[in-house]
Protein backbone atom coordinates (compact mmCIF):
# COMPACT_ATOMS: atom_id res chain seq x y z
CA UNK A 1 0.00 0.00 0.00
CA UNK A 2 1.60 3.69 -0.83
CA UNK A 3 1.15 6.31 1.14
CA UNK A 4 1.45 9.94 0.71
CA UNK A 5 3.26 11.85 3.61
CA UNK A 6 2.97 15.68 3.31
CA UNK A 7 5.82 17.50 4.69
CA UNK A 8 5.67 20.44 7.01
CA UNK A 9 7.92 23.23 5.68
CA UNK A 10 8.80 25.57 8.40
CA UNK A 11 11.71 27.06 8.72
CA UNK A 12 12.29 30.62 10.66
CA UNK A 13 13.50 33.47 8.93
CA UNK A 14 15.85 35.94 10.04
CA UNK A 15 15.13 39.40 10.57
CA UNK A 16 17.57 41.84 11.69
CA UNK A 17 16.22 44.03 14.57
CA UNK A 18 19.41 45.92 14.47
CA UNK A 19 19.24 47.19 11.31
CA UNK A 20 15.52 48.44 11.39
CA UNK A 21 16.45 50.09 14.50
CA UNK A 22 19.31 51.93 12.78
CA UNK A 23 16.74 52.92 10.14
CA UNK A 24 14.75 54.56 12.88
CA UNK A 25 17.90 55.81 14.39
CA UNK A 26 18.88 57.34 11.21
CA UNK A 27 15.01 58.89 9.98
CA UNK A 28 13.11 59.58 13.01
CA UNK A 29 9.95 57.40 13.52
CA UNK A 30 8.04 58.55 10.52
CA UNK A 31 10.72 57.96 8.09
CA UNK A 32 11.38 55.15 9.03
CA UNK A 33 7.86 53.27 9.11
CA UNK A 34 7.50 55.06 5.80
CA UNK A 35 10.65 53.11 4.29
CA UNK A 36 9.83 50.20 5.76
CA UNK A 37 6.32 50.41 4.73
CA UNK A 38 7.02 51.22 0.99
CA UNK A 39 9.63 48.50 1.41
CA UNK A 40 7.38 45.61 2.35
CA UNK A 41 4.69 46.96 -0.44
CA UNK A 42 7.51 46.83 -2.74
CA UNK A 43 8.76 43.12 -1.84
CA UNK A 44 5.02 41.59 -1.76
CA UNK A 45 4.91 43.25 -5.39
CA UNK A 46 8.02 41.60 -6.46
CA UNK A 47 7.53 38.09 -5.23
CA UNK A 48 3.94 37.85 -7.15
CA UNK A 49 6.21 39.37 -9.96
CA UNK A 50 8.84 36.35 -9.61
CA UNK A 51 6.47 34.04 -9.53
CA UNK A 52 4.24 35.28 -12.23
CA UNK A 53 7.41 35.71 -14.48
CA UNK A 54 8.58 32.17 -13.72
CA UNK A 55 5.46 30.82 -15.02
CA UNK A 56 5.26 32.52 -18.00
CA UNK A 57 8.88 30.88 -18.51
CA UNK A 58 10.62 34.57 -18.61
CA UNK A 59 13.95 34.10 -17.55
CA UNK A 60 15.71 37.15 -18.15
CA UNK A 61 12.86 39.31 -16.00
CA UNK A 62 12.49 37.05 -13.60
CA UNK A 63 16.11 37.32 -12.58
CA UNK A 64 15.82 40.95 -12.45
CA UNK A 65 13.02 40.74 -10.55
CA UNK A 66 15.06 38.69 -8.02
CA UNK A 67 18.11 40.82 -7.96
CA UNK A 68 15.56 43.47 -6.95
CA UNK A 69 14.53 41.51 -4.30
CA UNK A 70 17.83 41.01 -2.61
CA UNK A 71 18.59 44.89 -2.04
CA UNK A 72 15.05 45.96 -0.91
CA UNK A 73 15.12 42.63 1.81
CA UNK A 74 18.67 43.77 2.53
CA UNK A 75 17.62 47.62 3.21
CA UNK A 76 15.21 46.35 5.38
CA UNK A 77 16.90 43.29 7.32
CA UNK A 78 15.57 40.38 6.21
CA UNK A 79 18.65 38.49 5.68
CA UNK A 80 16.80 35.18 4.60
CA UNK A 81 14.69 36.68 2.10
CA UNK A 82 18.21 38.31 0.65
CA UNK A 83 19.90 34.79 0.55
CA UNK A 84 17.34 32.81 -1.00
CA UNK A 85 16.54 35.82 -3.49
CA UNK A 86 20.14 35.38 -4.34
CA UNK A 87 19.72 31.89 -4.74
CA UNK A 88 16.79 31.86 -7.13
CA UNK A 89 19.25 34.30 -9.54
CA UNK A 90 22.09 31.32 -9.42
CA UNK A 91 19.33 28.88 -10.68
CA UNK A 92 18.34 31.03 -13.40
CA UNK A 93 22.33 31.67 -14.08
CA UNK A 94 22.78 27.66 -14.03
CA UNK A 95 19.78 26.93 -16.15
CA UNK A 96 18.81 24.44 -13.56
CA UNK A 97 15.40 24.68 -13.56
CA UNK A 98 14.21 21.86 -11.34
CA UNK A 99 16.82 23.43 -8.35
CA UNK A 100 15.07 26.79 -9.61
CA UNK A 101 11.38 25.70 -8.98
CA UNK A 102 11.89 24.03 -5.45
CA UNK A 103 13.91 27.51 -4.64
CA UNK A 104 11.45 29.90 -5.86
CA UNK A 105 9.12 27.81 -3.85
CA UNK A 106 11.27 28.62 -0.75
CA UNK A 107 11.15 32.31 -1.66
CA UNK A 108 7.66 32.57 -1.53
CA UNK A 109 7.69 30.56 1.68
CA UNK A 110 10.11 32.55 3.17
CA UNK A 111 9.23 35.77 1.68
CA UNK A 112 5.63 36.07 2.87
CA UNK A 113 7.18 34.62 6.59
CA UNK A 114 9.81 37.69 6.54
CA UNK A 115 6.68 39.83 5.26
CA UNK A 116 4.47 38.58 8.70
CA UNK A 117 7.52 38.74 10.81
CA UNK A 118 8.74 42.31 9.76
CA UNK A 119 4.49 43.25 9.98
CA UNK A 120 4.52 42.13 13.49
CA UNK A 121 7.58 43.58 14.55
CA UNK A 122 6.05 47.01 13.28
CA UNK A 123 3.34 46.68 15.23
CA UNK A 124 5.52 46.35 19.11
CA UNK A 125 8.00 49.61 17.58
CA UNK A 126 11.38 48.52 17.28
Amino acid sequence: MDQVRILAQNEDVRLDPDRLQSLYDQLGEVGAEDVVCRAMEELAVRLSLVERLFRQDRMGEMRKAARSLTGIAEQIGMHTLCRVASDVTICIDDNDRVALSATLSRLLRIGERSLMEIWDMQGVRV
